[in-house]
């Protein structure tokens, strides 16, 4: 954890799914990390970074607030191209793509079927892959 105050009393404030996918909307813009993955303070620093960024960012804030949080990569058909989301155990499974919130799923495979409504069209997913936060491998779907 940073020692920088104004970075705490920022996940301090964020003490919900909807409030983090809020603060993201409002304060971070895409830019791709290829090859790398930023942590939460320096993604708060820059105000940049992608959805692996983004869901780093959400499931630090949520994990700090006592959510029970996985992160889900999505793999698709014809490319080496993922997409990675957040996920929160309320008492459904909700998810974030990078600031969008969605609530209300029973199975980590509902949560990528949802979210590939928000993926161009031809690009269609192939299998996914469901880490807890300590990142160990809970899930492989098709």
């Amino acid at each position: 954890m940073p020692d920088d105050l104004e970075f705490l009393t920022v996940i301090e404030s964020l003490d919900t799914p909807e409030k983090i996918c809020e603060y993201m909307k409002e304060n971070f813009t895409y830019e791709p990390h290829i090859i790398y993955t930023l942590d939460p303070y320096t993604l708060w620093k820059t105000n940049k970074g992608d959805c692996n960024d983004f869901s780093t960012f959400a499931v630090f804030a949520a994990n700090y607030h006592n959510y029970e949080t996985y992160q889900i990569k999505i793999f698709f058909k014809d490319t080496l191209m993922f997409h990675t989301i957040a996920i929160y155990r309320e008492d459904k499974l909700s998810y974030s793509d990078n600031w969008i919130y969605c609530y209300g799923y029973d199975t980590f495979k509902k949560v990528v079927i949802d979210d590939m409504k928000f993926r161009p069209s031809d690009l269609v997913w192939k299998s996914y892959k469901v880490y807890d936060y300590e990142n160990n491998l809970i899930e492989v779907g098709e």
